[in-house]
């Protein structure tokens, strides 16, 4: 059925409810409940050391520039931060953002994904993704971006894997850290999202994720609900 858009009405925006899924919670950053954990979890001893290669800002060598860029973070509107909450021990262990919020158009990114080593290939990675990637289409948006550097070929995995559309690259797009950047764009649209909900939630179920590790890769969870 073709969208009425003769009814035309604005996404509502982020607010600050905590959203829940089984491997993770995302709250809204709060630098003094978080700040601690985030700080170990990103610059500590076992913190990944490339994680910081593509984003606009860090590593951070001092704890006062760290608290001052969180505090900002957790101040702004647009990109709306969040916290994400190991639901096992209660840490927090990354970030990650709603941003390019354009109500008005309901379209709307994810954006700043700031995963800690013990987040990463694990399925609290990709549920932190999935559960802020129904909020957004909750919300009423009908398009979520994801951009990297085209550089950035883990980056460019990870949207392909989680059901993006490649959709072409902006070349000298921005100058980042005295570099330039090539800008990687992909996109979900309304009317793709409820098959790949479903794929997230089979592969994010319980019978596909046991100890041993996940039975059926995302990718193929997906693959039978199309």
């Amino acid at each position: 059925m073709p969208e009425d858009l003769q009814h035309w009405q604005p996404a509502k925006t982020p607010d600050n409810r905590t959203i829940e899924g089984r491997y993770i919670r995302l709250e809204k950053l709060d630098p003094a409940r978080h700040g601690d954990e985030l700080w170990l979890a990103f610059q500590g001893p076992d913190s990944d050391p490339a994680l910081w290669d593509y984003l606009p800002y860090g590593p951070f060598p001092v704890r006062e520039a760290f608290d001052a860029w969180l505090q900002n973070n957790a101040a702004s509107r647009d990109p709306h931060f969040y916290t994400v909450i190991d639901m096992k021990n209660g840490q927090a262990q990354g970030t990650i953002s709603l941003m390019c919020i354009v109500p008005d158009h309901r379209r709307i990114e994810i954006g700043h994904v700031t995963f800690s080593a013990p987040m990463q290939r694990s399925p609290k990675s990709t549920e932190a993704v999935y559960l802020l990637a129904k909020e957004a289409f909750a919300l009423g948006n009908r398009r979520l971006e994801w951009k990297c550097n085209n550089d950035n070929a883990r980056s460019k995995r990870t949207a392909v894997r989680l059901g993006y559309t490649y959709e072409g690259v902006f070349r000298q797009h921005m100058v980042v850290k005295g570099k330039n950047r090539d800008t990687t764009w992909y996109s979900i649209i309304s009317t793709e999202w409820p098959s790949i909900a479903t794929g997230f939630e089979k592969w994010l179920a319980l019978d596909n994720q046991p100890e041993i590790g996940q039975i059926k890769s995302l990718e193929e969870c997906r693959a039978v609900t199309v």
